[in-house]
């Protein structure tokens, strides 16, 4: 089964996206902020991928790429589902090797067809 490790401080936005993916047939990881999800990214190496908020407290999702070292941002998939679209932040986003970006509200079947895309 494939593992995919879900980063928002939002209940709500983690339930809607372990809804869409497990019924998929993923193993879901939550992490409940970027700090967490730092945590639960070095305890699952077996994670294919990375599903990340921007906003969150104590390290927001940008950072928490950042503070990953290389191999592991390149040994994984990372997706940004979160609220802002902004250019800049996107880009900042692609730099540090995110694959994809969803703006929420998501539809479940685009989300699910990128995940599904990058994770197997």
């Amino acid at each position: 089964m494939t593992k995919i490790i879900v980063v928002d401080d939002s209940r709500t936005a983690r339930t809607q996206v372990i809804h869409a993916l497990a019924n998929a047939g993923f193993e879901i990881v939550e992490a409940i902020d970027g700090k967490d999800g730092l945590a639960k990214i070095a305890a699952h190496n077996d994670a294919k991928l990375v599903l990340c908020d921007i906003n969150m407290p104590n390290l927001n999702g940008l950072e928490m790429m950042d503070a990953l070292p290389a191999d592991k941002r390149s040994s994984m998939s990372f997706l940004m589902l979160t609220t802002e679209a902004e250019p800049r932040l996107v880009q900042r986003a692609k730099e540090l090797g995110a694959k994809g970006w969803f703006v929420k509200p998501f539809k479940p079947e685009l989300l699910l067809a990128a995940v599904k895309k990058l994770a197997g």
